[in-house]
């Protein structure tokens, strides 16, 4: 979806999506999100069901940004 897309949809960050578009729109395999979802660290989820889950993109936006450095130090010490 392109930015003039988000501007006619308000619900665009809101919206459910499946962990496969969610990986996608992190740059992450769907692999790494089970992963943290069972070691923690990873963007917040939504459990809908025992074999379902969705993220929300302005969650995922949250993640991405507290992953933010400004230098290779600050990324050792967020270990």
């Amino acid at each position: 979806m392109t930015k003039e897309a988000i501007k006619y949809d308000p619900d665009y960050l809101v919206q459910m999506v499946n962990e496969k578009v969610a990986a996608i729109y992190i740059g992450h395999s769907v692999r790494a999100l089970q992963n943290w979802r069972i070691r923690g660290g990873g963007p917040k989820f939504i459990k809908v069901s025992s074999r379902s889950v969705r993220y929300r993109r302005c969650d995922l936006n949250i993640w991405a940004e507290s992953k933010l450095v400004s230098s290779t130090s600050e990324a050792a010490n967020d270990r």
